[in-house]
């Protein structure tokens, strides 16, 4: 049973966000330092030794996660090996800004995903909402300039993004949907192991291939390591948990809207920390994203 929004549960769902904006931050930070596939993998290798005292269990033999692996395989895929590592390789040539003002229209995408797959019924209000979060994803693509809007050249992390929004829809929707073993889906550290367990393997296969099909090099030192132990420890495992604790409290539909907190965050972090100061444009874009989810979320 859900409960009113109270000022704790309201500061235990803006740690998320902030969290996350520091990730894409921190992402381009390191993007000269370590290859964006690498950055993912090595980030995750760690959250799972950091989870692993708190559910070990779930790799014992006769765990109930085995017999479902094609559930958190999926899972790990979308979630763990494609969603973050697109974002990453998106920071290779977008700034954190760019990156969660698009990202800022999941909620859009899960609409579209819920219609088209998953059998999930769409009212007037919500093609609205839908249309104007397009409107500002579209702002943020043509750099503000629509007359240029049919002649506007996407950068390859405009792409990546988009597609790393497309991955976390379907993630939402098989996460949300019945599946799984429920003695794994109740115990959050044991859900995010289930995952990470088959998303290491396909971060790993994805790193494999960054290293084969071009040469790289990992610049290690204290820059590095500090910002891996951040990505590690924040958005990995405290987000996570501080989500989970704040959606089982509100629900869903009150916690969504503070995912949109992350744009915002993510302006202040980069002109603190990478000079990047935000555009006129970028202020529309937050307002036509956030615009479209209220109008999609009213009853």
């Amino acid at each position: 049973m859900t409960q009113r929004l109270t000022p704790s549960t309201a500061l235990l769902l803006s740690l998320p966000p902030l969290l996350w904006a520091g990730n894409a931050v921190v992402g381009r930070l390191l993007h000269d330092l370590i290859p964006p596939m690498t950055l993912n993998f090595v980030r995750w290798v760690l959250a799972f030794f950091i989870v692993l005292p708190l559910a070990h269990r779930v790799l014992r033999r006769n765990s109930p996660l085995w017999p479902a692996w094609r559930h958190f395989a999926l899972l790990g895929l979308l979630g763990v090996g494609c969603y973050n590592a697109l974002q990453y390789l998106a920071l290779q040539t977008s700034t954190p800004l760019n990156v969660t003002l698009v990202a800022s229209s999941i909620p859009v995408w899960m609409l579209l995903v819920g219609t088209l797959c998953f059998g999930q019924e769409v009212s007037r209000r919500q093609v609205a909402g839908a249309l104007l979060s397009m409107a500002g994803v579209l702002v943020v693509l043509s750099r503000g300039q629509w007359a240029l809007l049919a002649e506007v050249r996407l950068v390859p992390g405009d792409v990546y993004v988009l597609l790393a929004t497309l991955s976390w829809a379907f993630y939402s929707w098989l996460l949300a949907k019945p599946g799984g073993p429920a003695e794994i889906r109740s115990d959050w550290a044991a859900l995010l192991m289930g995952q990470m367990v088959f998303g290491l393997a396909w971060s790993g296969l994805f790193t494999a291939g960054e290293w084969a099909l071009a040469e790289h090099r990992i610049s290690w030192g204290w820059p590095l390591v500090a910002g891996l132990l951040y990505i590690a420890i924040g958005p990995a495992v405290i987000a996570y948990r501080c989500w989970g604790m704040g959606v089982q409290r509100v629900g869903p539909a009150i916690a969504g809207f503070f995912s949109n907190l992350t744009p915002l965050f993510a302006a202040l972090l980069s002109a603190a920390f990478l000079g990047e100061l935000p555009h006129l444009y970028h202020g529309l874009a937050f307002a036509l994203i956030v615009g479209g989810i209220v109008v999609s979320a009213r009853r």
